[in-house]
């Protein structure tokens, strides 16, 4: 079974400080296993589902070559990325990772790190897309997805 996980936080579990904005900001090491069988690349996108105003993208990343089976912490602060990857914009409005940064007090909120297996090598995208961008690229041609949730609050 296709499935994703932290080594820096357990599926449902607190994600530590130095991963978010109260933190260093840095993207934690993510890793997977048991890709569908035809996987030629893989998509991750990063949100919270219980922002104030909705669904809010803290990282996009497309192009995630079919060999690997992980990410390196800081992998989104890279200002250049190796192998293909591409990072999309986010709801900061930069590219690259934005940690989890919840208004102070809003209680707990859920970061879902979502892989998507796909049957392209590429998405055919600019480095920068817009998360609907990359949804639209990416219908059709989705394998299988995975994801793992981490919890923070300020």
């Amino acid at each position: 079974m296709f499935r994703i996980e932290s080594p820096d936080f357990k599926d449902g579990g607190e994600i530590p400080g130095k991963f978010t904005c109260a933190g260093e900001d840095l993207s934690p090491l993510l890793n997977w296993t048991s890709a569908p069988e035809g996987t030629k690349s893989y998509l991750l996108i990063t949100e919270d589902v219980d922002a104030p105003m909705g669904t809010f993208v803290h990282w996009v990343l497309y192009d995630i070559p079919a060999g690997r089976h992980d990410l390196s912490r800081g992998t989104g602060n890279a200002p250049a990325l190796k192998d293909g990857m591409k990072q999309g914009m986010n709801d900061f409005g930069h590219t690259g990772y934005g940690g989890p940064c919840p208004p102070k007090g809003h209680g707990p909120h859920r970061y879902n790190f979502i892989l998507k297996a796909l049957d392209v090598p590429s998405l055919g995208l600019r480095d920068g897309a817009k998360r609907g961008e990359v949804e639209m690229a990416s219908s059709g041609h989705i394998l299988s997805e995975t994801r793992v949730t981490g919890r923070f609050e300020r």
